[in-house]
C-alpha cells in the first residue's frame, strides 16, 4: 500500500471511521532535469532570501501572510493546526446526493480511504453497503493542506473513494466562450449522432500512453546511440480551413465503420494500397552525454567560502 498522505476519521453522523488516505493514482509521466548543455550539469532552483541575499535552509522557511507590501504576518504550522475548525481531524459527510447531479467539472484528485485498524473495519463496511445499495454518493468537508475543502466519497471495488473537489465559486463561467447562434441542417445533426452511435465503446481501458512510449523509445534510442524512431505519418490537417461540414460527417462515419470492423473481425471496406513514398536515411543519434565536473567550480567554491568567512568576519566585530 502506498504512504498515506493523512489520517484522520469519517464523521458520519454520531459514527466515527478511523481511515487512512492513500492516492488513488500514480504519476507514470516520464521527468527531466533542467541542465546546462554544455557539460549535462544540473541546473538547480536555490531559495534566496530578498533581503540579505544568501540561501535559507528548508528548516528556516515558514509561512507568512502580507498584509502590505511593509508588513508580513507569520504564521506556523502548529497555529495552523490549532485552529477550532471541525473538519480538521475528520472527513465529515454532510448530505447525500444523486451521483449525476454533480458536475464532472468539480471534480479533482482522488484518494483511496483504507481503514486505520481493526475496530475501523465494521463502521467502514456499515457506509460502504448504504452508499452501494441507497445509489448515493456521500458529499463530505475536510481541511488539507491549509484550506477547507468539499469532496464527494463513492464506492469502487468494495473501497470507499474520496474525491477532491472545487467550490461553487472556483468554477468560471463559460458565458463568454459559447459561439454565437449557428443555423445547423437536421440532416447534419442526425449525421453527427450516427457517428456518436459508430464510435460508441462500452470498455475504454485499452486506451494507453502513446506519448510516453514513444518518448520511451526516443530516450533509449539517445541512451543507446542507435536511429531515432522515424515520425509517424499522418495526415496533415490545415488549421482554420473551411470544410464541407456534411462532406467531414460522412468520412467520419466511414473511417469509424471501417476501423470498428477491422477490430470486431467484421468485414470491411478492402482499399487499393498506393506504392510506398521512398523515406530519407535515419538520423543518426548522438550518444547520451555524460556529467562532467566544471573546470571553475573549485574557484567558484573558494571564491564563496571567502566572502562568508569576510561576511561572518563583520558581524562578529559588530
Amino acid at each position: 500500500m502506498p504512504r498515506p498522505l493523512w489520517t484522520g476519521a469519517i464523521s458520519f453522523g454520531l459514527v466515527t471511521i478511523p481511515i487512512k488516505v492513500v492516492s488513488a493514482t500514480e504519476d507514470r509521466s516520464i521527468h527531466f532535469h533542467q541542465v546546462h548543455l554544455e557539460d549535462m550539469g544540473r541546473v538547480r532552483t536555490r531559495k534566496v532570501c530578498s533581503i540579505d541575499d544568501e540561501v535559507v535552509p528548508q528548516e528556516e522557511i515558514g509561512k507568512g501572510y502580507e498584509l502590505t507590501r511593509d508588513e508580513v504576518v507569520p504564521v506556523t504550522d502548529e497555529e495552523l493546526g490549532e485552529m477550532p475548525l471541525p473538519t480538521a481531524k475528520a472527513i465529515e459527510i454532510v448530505a447525500f446526493v444523486d451521483a449525476d447531479s454533480i458536475d464532472p467539472i468539480r471534480i479533482s484528485d482522488s484518494y483511496f480511504l483504507a481503514i486505520d485498524g481493526r475496530v475501523a473495519a465494521r463502521p467502514y463496511t456499515l457506509l460502504r453497503k448504504a452508499l452501494e445499495r441507497s445509489d448515493k454518493v456521500a458529499i463530505a468537508k475536510f481541511a488539507w493542506h491549509n484550506r477547507e475543502r468539499l469532496g464527494l466519497l463513492r464506492v469502487r471495488d468494495d473501497a470507499i473513494v474520496l474525491h477532491a473537489m472545487r467550490w461553487p465559486d472556483e468554477i468560471r463561467s463559460p458565458e463568454s466562450l459559447k459561439p454565437k447562434d449557428v443555423d445547423l441542417d437536421e440532416e447534419e445533426i442526425e449525421r453527427a449522432i450516427q457517428l456518436t452511435d459508430t464510435m460508441a465503446l462500452d470498455d475504454i481501458s485499452g486506451f494507453r500512453d502513446e506519448y510516453r512510449d514513444a518518448l520511451e523509445e526516443l530516450i533509449e534510442a539517445k541512451a543507446e546511440g542507435t536511429d531515432l524512431p522515424e515520425p509517424a505519418e499522418g495526415e496533415e490537417r490545415e488549421s482554420g480551413k473551411v470544410v464541407d461540414l456534411m462532406a467531414a460527417l460522412n468520412a467520419s462515419v466511414k473511417a469509424a465503420r471501417e476501423s470498428r470492423g477491422k477490430h470486431s473481425g467484421q468485414d470491411a471496406t478492402v482499399h487499393t494500397m498506393q506504392p510506398r513514398k521512398k523515406t530519407t536515411p535515419k538520423k543518426k543519434a548522438a550518444p547520451a552525454r555524460k556529467t562532467t565536473t566544471k573546470t571553475t567550480a573549485g574557484k567558484r567554491t573558494a571564491k564563496k567560502t571567502t566572502t562568508k568567512k569576510t561576511a561572518a568576519g563583520k558581524r562578529s566585530a559588530s
